[in-house]
């Protein structure tokens, strides 16, 4: 076997991330993000580049390179040139005092703009253009009047981080390089901030970074974010609105599957990157990544109508609107809120049944027992017949997906934890077991799917999913037929979905 020994690879591709909240971005990443730009940027001496979250400095890196040789022609003298790109074009704002040294040692070669070995012939000052200021979070009730970080959590001493991005903790982001006018803003900011539960119940950040960035009023934005705004919740309800309403965002690039874009990293719902163009609104370009390539690309309005909500699969489209011709009632009204009987998921009752009423309560732990009286929610579903469902579905865990955990009929004079949502209520068990197999459908989960960003799968997920006649069975070849679903898109479901385990 021969041996390469003349590789050299970017250090910035090696990079172990420290989380999935802040993960850093490698350079080909970053390349495909600036190659949606105009390329006469790069031939433009008087452009601004700004990255409010600077990392490593591989955004910065990169635009430098470009410009480098975009401005040859008009600045012939290389040192010349370097000069005036590092000193008047790029601008970055670090996320802790450590990535402020790394990022300066990519762009300048130095972690001080103005030491022995930095490529800049005149910095006055270490920072350079790269700046990190150590910024507190500012309390109200509790919480972070800006980031919505528990005061309790983040108020800490000056040894470690605060997490107070200085980018978005302030009213006026225009004011931290003295009104400065960019055309430019680019980055992947950090994704959320861990409230002290569990990940899914962190608070978004990238959202933020966004709204902070659009302020500025560049020409162009290009982010990389997680995809999960596509369906809003926690937080992005607001945000998700503004983005499928900003006709200045002209082309997404969507990954399903973040490992596509961050090798090794598991971002549930994947990630995106998107351009906005200030001056050239109109329908919004969508492409789809897979592995390493696009796989589907559409000119497309964000919002479609009837959604309420971006569909990310462009194939996706028209079978929706096959759906949607029937006017069909959603089976979202059928599905109970998060705690359907009142009890949280760590409820497990009484382990024997002490009285000839109790009823029978699933839980994340198996079976218990409760009192009828301790049930505070739906108590006219206990003696109906009804489907439960766990609340978390099977995510991006395994693909194809499988997308909801497995639906089951209990019996009557029953009741669940916040481990499951309730469906129903059914005259019939019959009806109950066909509700079940509708459920089963890969068509059903499908339809979930385009709603389901993450792991939870509560009551909104299932609002484009149309209700049936529940006097009969269902099954993939029933709905193929009756919503008109071709063999090409049978099979782009199929790639999508796995059958019921």
């Amino acid at each position: 076997m021969k041996i390469q020994t003349n590789y050299n690879p970017d250090v910035l591709s090696c990079l172990a991330n420290l989380s999935s909240d802040e993960v850093f971005t490698p350079p080909s990443l970053v390349n495909k993000m600036l190659d949606m730009l105009p390329s006469n940027l790069w031939e433009n001496k008087d452009a601004k580049f700004l990255d409010p979250v600077s990392k490593t400095g591989v955004f910065l890196r990169e635009i430098a390179q470009r410009l480098i040789v975009g401005l040859e022609k008009e600045i012939p003298d290389q040192q010349e040139r370097v000069n005036h790109i590092l000193q008047n074009q790029l601008y970055g704002i670090a996320i802790t005092e450590l990535t402020a040294l790394l990022s300066r040692r990519s762009v300048y070669c130095s972690k001080t703009a103005n030491g022995k070995y930095s490529i800049v012939a005149n910095f006055r000052d270490e920072r350079g253009n790269i700046i990190f200021n150590r910024t507190s979070h500012e309390w109200l009730h509790g919480k972070c009047k800006y980031c919505n970080a528990n005061q309790s959590e983040y108020d800490r001493g000056d040894l470690l981080e605060t997490h107070a991005y200085e980018f978005i903790h302030t009213d006026a982001p225009d004011k931290i390089f003295k009104n400065m006018k960019f055309d430019v803003v680019v980055g992947n900011p950090p994704y959320q901030l861990s409230t002290g539960g569990s990940g899914v119940q962190a608070t978004p950040l990238y959202d933020k970074f966004v709204s902070q960035a659009k302020k500025l009023n560049p020409r162009y934005l290009t982010m990389i974010i997680p995809a999960r705004w596509y369906s809003g919740g926690f937080g992005l309800d607001t945000f998700r609105d503004e983005m499928l309403r900003d006709n200045r965002i002209r082309h997404i690039v969507d990954y399903p599957e973040a490992t596509d874009a961050f090798s090794g990293v598991q971002i549930k719902g994947g990630v995106c990157y998107f351009l906005w163009d200030r001056d050239n609104p109109g329908k919004v370009k969508v492409s789809t990544f897979k592995k390493d390539k696009i796989v589907s690309s559409e000119e497309r309005h964000l919002l479609e109508e009837g959604a309420g909500t971006f569909i990310r699969y462009n194939e996706a489209i028209d079978i929706l609107r096959k759906v949607k011709r029937f006017k069909e009632p959603t089976f979202e009204k059928l599905v109970s809120q998060q705690k359907p009987f009142g009890f949280s998921t760590t409820y497990k009752g009484k382990p024997k049944k002490t009285d000839k009423n109790d009823v029978i309560v699933y839980g994340s732990k198996g079976l218990g027992y409760t009192s009828l009286k301790d049930i505070t929610s739906n108590i006219n579903l206990v003696d109906k017949y009804k489907v439960l469902i766990p609340r978390a579905g099977s995510g991006s865990d395994k693909f194809p997906h499988q997308i909801l955990g497995k639906p089951f009929v209990p019996p009557l004079h029953s009741a669940s934890s916040e481990t499951y949502v309730a469906i129903g209520p059914f005259n019939t068990k019959q009806e109950a077991e066909n509700v079940r197999s509708y459920i089963s459908t890969r068509f059903f989960r499908f339809l979930v799917m385009l709603m389901k960003p993450t792991q939870d799968a509560l009551r909104k997920v299932y609002s484009l999913v149309p209700t049936q006649n529940f006097k009969m069975e269902w099954s993939d070849d029933k709905l193929y037929k009756k919503y008109g679903i071709t063999k090409k898109e049978i099979g782009f479901i199929e790639s999508l979905i796995r059958p019921m385990d």
